[in-house]
């Protein structure tokens, strides 16, 4: 059972927490097939960070809520209504925020994949250290299709998967089934079910719970060599999204992506 109250299908969606035995879960959820406005993003870099600072926290767990998709990524509407660059580059810097909070927490952050993730949702996958998915887990990289590119999580995703795989999903941007992203490393473990998901999540999350902090952080810090100056790559590349999403081309396409 949920650790997670009944979810409130209202119209700005949430960020929930729950800690215990020294798992800190993180829930993000918005009715619009858990996609990602800049209001969710913010709050949810927030969390990560204040959760990664509770010492009684020894490992976290990210997830979404519903039974739908993990994340279908940007908010299309938030996209549309975009009126100048700042702006533009204000809302990508919102996945960048989420990103670096999840490879500068000290814990080994886990992902739970219990659906589709396109765009961004890839890059909170790969910006993870460990993740499970259902077999039904497809992925898919859709920015190129809407006129912009993978740019701000295009670093988190050429480092878990490679630049030749990284290229694959920004130029074909067609699903990946969850066998093709466990062999890249997207995934680490693939399973049947939400049912084994869960019984995966909680038995990996209980074993780094009882596990030595001090060698899982060095570890994280092993793991994100590298990245040290990711703030500021992260933002020069929410520019350049931030100024595509203004073209005429990208905003056609958005038009005609929410006219489906």
């Amino acid at each position: 059972m949920s650790p997670f109250s009944p979810i409130e299908s209202g119209p700005n969606g949430y960020v929930r927490t729950h800690a215990s035995a020294g798992i800190g879960r993180i829930e993000f959820y918005h009715p619009k097939s858990n996609s990602l406005p800049s209001a969710v993003l913010q709050e949810l870099a927030a969390t990560v960070t204040a959760v990664s600072q509770d010492p009684a926290v020894r490992v976290i767990v990210l997830q979404s809520g519903g039974t739908g998709p993990f994340c279908a990524g940007a908010s299309f509407d938030e996209l549309a209504a975009i009126d100048h660059r700042d702006q533009g580059q204000q809302f990508f810097s919102g996945f960048a925020g989420v990103i670096l909070a999840m490879i500068r927490a000290p814990q080994f952050v886990i992902s739970r994949i219990h659906g589709k993730a396109a765009g961004g949702a890839v890059g909170l996958i790969a910006a993870s250290d460990f993740s499970f998915a259902v077999e039904k887990a497809s992925a898919k990289l859709s920015e190129l299709a809407v006129g912009i590119g993978p740019f701000v999580v295009g670093p988190v995703i050429e480092k878990k998967i490679g630049l030749a795989s990284f290229s694959q999903m920004a130029v074909d941007a067609d699903w990946r089934d969850a066998a093709w992203c466990e062999r890249r490393g997207l995934y680490a473990k693939v399973v049947p079910d939400v049912a084994a998901l869960d019984a995966a999540v909680d038995a990996q999350a209980a074993t780094l719970a009882a596990a030595n902090p001090e060698a899982m952080a060095m570890l994280k810090r092993v793991f994100w060599t590298g990245t040290e100056s990711w703030e500021t790559l992260l933002a020069e590349r929410a520019a350049m999204s931030g100024t595509l999403v203004l073209s005429d081309f990208t905003r056609n396409a958005i038009a005609a992506f929410k006219g489906k």
